[in-house]
């Protein structure tokens, strides 16, 4: 599958007359969503990916709130034309694209004041079924660490999955992105082999220091994160907002290399063998082959991230609990 640039996007007129189902199997619940008019190119983006599967993930800071990485690499680029100012105040129920390649679904309070792109509400009788969904999730990214997969499909339509694999001109970039769209389906539904080795505390270069495990898995989600969210999405943006290519080039060299090495280091060393391809190819790369590989590699990282927020122990730290003064404060805020 080609890549489709940003200009090639196409507004629909019926978007309003659009509903999906979003359902967890592996829960047995299912809801549909009714889209609106909102964010149409959002909605168009959505729609031509259907359907698919992923991971389901949950908040950690922000409150009831359920998230997940979605395979449509227009996500990086398509402005919304309408933002809510904070989805604190969203009504419940209300679903959610991002830049971030997430897409979420608000089911209760949430805490975190952000600005957020709405393009549709789950049903009214559907919100119960909802905030059971969003509880069971809960516990599976914090306790139980057995996945919960989604699947987001048209409204009385057959559900499946694909990940879309972009091409590039430059034959060594090719042949890169080749790799990295054959890792990513690898490990879009199941675990990477890198990140259950380090949960499970065999790590082979010896990070973490005087034996610790935990340093080490905390130093991997905090790297991981900004350089498939800020850097490779910051690179796309750029591209797509027209920045010269030479400064595109020089600034994937600055951001990109750091945090890949130590994240092979780590254990990710797929990652730094495809950041180390991606470097060398760099020079030869007109615009149209680098937004295809820096999006290739932004969908691969972001799903190594979304692995790495499941797969991390955060029981660990259940003795930590906000003192009810600081929530209230918090909420006030």
């Amino acid at each position: 599958m080609t890549q489709q640039l940003p200009h090639e996007v196409n507004s629909s007129s019926d978007v309003s007359a659009r509903s999906i189902e979003i359902a967890w199997p592996d829960l047995g619940i299912t809801v549909t969503a009714e889209l609106d008019d909102r964010n149409p190119e959002l909605v168009d983006v959505l729609w031509k990916s259907l359907p698919y599967q992923s991971l389901q993930g949950h908040a950690l800071v922000a409150g009831e709130h359920l998230y997940h990485m979605a395979p449509i690499h227009e996500l990086l680029y398509t402005h919304p034309a309408h933002r809510i100012a904070d989805r604190r105040e969203a009504p419940n129920g209300t679903v959610f694209l991002s830049g971030l390649q997430h897409l979420g679904i608000k089911y209760g309070e949430l805490t975190e004041p952000m600005p957020a792109a709405p393009i549709g509400r789950i049903r009214e009788e559907d919100l119960p079924a909802l905030n059971e969904a969003g509880r069971a999730v809960w516990d599976s990214v914090y306790s139980t660490k057995k996945p919960v997969h989604v699947e987001v499909r048209k409204a009385g339509s057959a559900g499946g999955h694909h990940i879309p694999r972009l091409t590039a001109t430059n034959a060594d970039a090719d042949r890169l992105l080749h790799d990295v769209h054959a890792e990513t389906e690898r490990i879009w539904l199941t675990e990477p082999v890198e990140l259950a080795d380090m949960h499970q505390s065999r790590i082979p270069s010896g990070a973490g220091s005087f034996e610790t495990v935990l340093p080490t898995l905390l130093f991997v989600n905090g790297e991981t994160r900004p350089l498939g969210y800020a850097s490779y999405g910051g690179l796309i943006r750029g591209a797509v907002q027209d920045m010269p290519i030479e400064s595109l080039h020089h600034m994937a060299r600055l951001l990109v290399g750091v945090p890949a090495e130590f994240l092979g280091y780590c254990g990710l060393e797929k990652l730094w063998h495809f950041t180390q391809r991606f470097l060398a190819c760099l020079d030869q790369l007109d615009r149209e082959d680098f937004l295809a590989v820096a999006g290739q590699m932004a969908l691969y990282i972001n799903t190594l991230g979304g692995w790495n927020l499941h797969l991390f122990p955060w029981d660990a730290g259940d003795h930590l609990r906000q003192q009810p003064a600081t929530a209230e404060a918090g909420r006030q805020a």
